[in-house]
């Protein structure tokens, strides 16, 4: 008898640390698991507003029309260097960095906003940064535009 209480407790001593390192690789997987939930819903949000600057910065930009043009009732364009440097400046002033491109007819002013990411959680992994991209165009209209087919 007293052979199968030495056995039950030999085995019970084997198994000692077996749960602790369980509960260690599940938490570890669950803090991963939250961290991708945070960090990710951060760099969406950190896109989003990428893409609301470059939508606000090319409103800006398109506002810089041609006067010459616009004023005989030639054309309604853009002057890309007027279009150009607002839509900069309203970048510079709202933190962003990016660049603006005008098409060569004048018509529509493309941007585009550069930024990173901070992660809060990821960066246990390493992962200190994540690229975000924010992209928008404006496009000139003049009078009324008939619907397309």
């Amino acid at each position: 008898m007293n052979h199968s209480r030495h056995y039950i407790r030999t085995r019970l001593r084997q198994d000692t640390g077996s749960v602790s390192l369980y509960a260690a690789i599940v938490i570890v997987g669950m803090l991963v698991m939250i961290g991708i939930a945070v960090d990710g819903g951060g760099k969406m949000r950190a896109t989003e507003r990428a893409d609301a600057v470059a939508q606000e910065a090319a409103r800006t930009g398109g506002q810089e029309i041609d006067a010459g043009q616009a004023i005989t009732g030639e054309n309604i364009v853009a002057d890309p260097g007027a279009a150009r440097g607002a839509a900069l400046d309203y970048l510079a002033a709202a933190g962003a960095h990016g660049t603006v491109t005008v098409s060569d007819d004048g018509k529509k002013l493309t941007v585009t906003v550069t930024d990173a990411y901070r992660t809060r959680f990821l960066t246990v992994l390493g992962v200190t940064e994540m690229p975000v991209t924010g992209h928008a165009s404006a496009v000139l209209v003049h009078g009324v535009q008939a619907p397309e087919d």
